[in-house]
């Protein structure tokens, strides 16, 4: 019995040897080896039309006297009114700059084509407004049909109208959930077609939102299209995510 009791602390010594070098020879084997995983990238994509649109023009009077341009320019600026009101433009969605002062020269040269001096013709004086609205196609129409106050003396400068979406923020959360619903769906067939099934989600990385034209060749940008020229535009966004494989 004595002898057994002698023998204990050997064999306790002799199993930890063994099973140390057990896990050792494990780690041994399988360093280098990579967790089986798949890393699958998804696109969640929407197309809408714009609910918001800017649109700016100008115009300007001419007078030798300064406060004569200013009476032509006001007297302008109440026909303008009135057109953009005839077309259905409330006064609220319309804002005036403060308008631009230019003095008016002309250079008189010699026979010899050298410059001798200058000769003051006038003022002009630029105005320009600014019109933002939710009523798109009515603005847009006012936009094609300023040719109307040529009628009144008044040649009116028209910008292309740019188109924006309000509900951006709601429609980005929408489409992260489509783009990680496809990656997954992606992860799932690559992983059946292995012979596995799909694990848990270890990575996930958000992609650039990106607004382009619809149907359009806008490239993307690195960080981040926004295009405001078209009415009809397509937003999208990537979401790369990693699964474990089992």
């Amino acid at each position: 019995m004595e002898f057994i009791k002698k023998l204990i602390p050997t064999i306790l010594i002799a199993l930890a040897v063994i099973l140390t070098g057990y896990i050792l020879g494990s780690s041994y084997l399988t360093r280098g080896k990579s967790d089986p995983s798949v890393t699958v990238k998804g696109l969640g994509q929407q197309s809408f039309d714009s609910d918001l649109i800017v649109w700016r023009a100008s115009f300007s009077s001419n007078a030798m006297d300064l406060k004569q341009a200013y009476a032509f320019l006001n007297r302008d600026i109440i026909e303008v009114k009135k057109f953009l009101t005839s077309q259905g433009i409330a006064e609220s969605e319309v804002v005036f700059d403060a308008a631009d002062i230019n003095k008016l020269y002309d250079r008189i040269y010699d026979e010899n084509g050298n410059f001798k001096t200058r000769v003051f013709r006038g003022y002009e004086l630029g105005q320009t407004f600014e019109v933002q609205s939710k009523s798109v196609d009515a603005v847009e129409k006012t936009s094609r049909a300023v040719s109307k106050l040529i009628d009144t003396g008044i040649e009116l400068n028209s910008f292309a109208p740019q188109y924006y979406y309000t509900k951006l923020a709601a429609l980005k959360i929408k489409m992260i959930e489509a783009a990680t619903k496809d990656a997954k769906n992606r992860a799932e067939t690559i992983a059946t077609n292995g012979g596995g099934t799909l694990g848990k989600l270890t990575y996930a990385n958000m992609g650039v939102f990106q607004i382009t034209a619809e149907n359009s060749s806008d490239e993307y940008s690195w960080g981040g299209s926004f295009n405001t020229s078209s009415k009809r535009k397509t937003a999208s966004i990537t979401m790369r995510l990693n699964y474990e494989i089992d």
